[in-house]
């Protein structure tokens, strides 16, 4: 995480599923191009992933390297990835880029529907939705 950039969490799971490939996985380009798109908008964007993602994703040896050289954070085995997502997010007052709701940790995070970044993925492009 950089000094002095805001930070912004990416639900990697969400994401990569959002748009799958034409074998109906989830694909590693997503989480690449959200990724991109936050750096291009000035922030800091943190990817945290399931340790489950690098079985399913399209492309398994890139995002092992990219976990390996924690471009993309992943959480440990048998750990509910929704928990550090929400608990790095709460810890540096952070939105998380995802289209879950998080319904059952709304009672500890009253935050969530405020910070919440919704998305698309649309041929390729990543749509984000800020209300202005």
């Amino acid at each position: 995480m950089s000094k002095g950039k805001e930070v912004v969490v990416i639900d990697g799971a969400n994401v990569a599923y959002e748009e799958r490939s034409a074998g109906g996985k989830p694909k590693l380009s997503n989480l690449l191009k959200v990724r991109r798109e936050l750096e291009e908008r000035g922030l800091d964007p943190v990817v945290i992933v399931d340790a489950s993602l690098k079985y399913d994703i399209d492309d398994q040896q890139q995002i092992e390297a990219l976990i390996r050289s924690q471009q993309i954070r992943q959480v440990p085995a048998g750990t509910d990835a929704d928990y550090f997502i929400l608990q790095v997010a709460d810890q540096h007052g952070a939105r998380i880029v995802t289209n879950d709701q998080y319904k059952d940790y709304l009672g500890r995070y009253p935050w969530i529907p405020e910070r919440r970044l919704p998305y698309m993925i649309i041929k390729g492009e990543v749509h984000l939705y800020e209300e202005s």
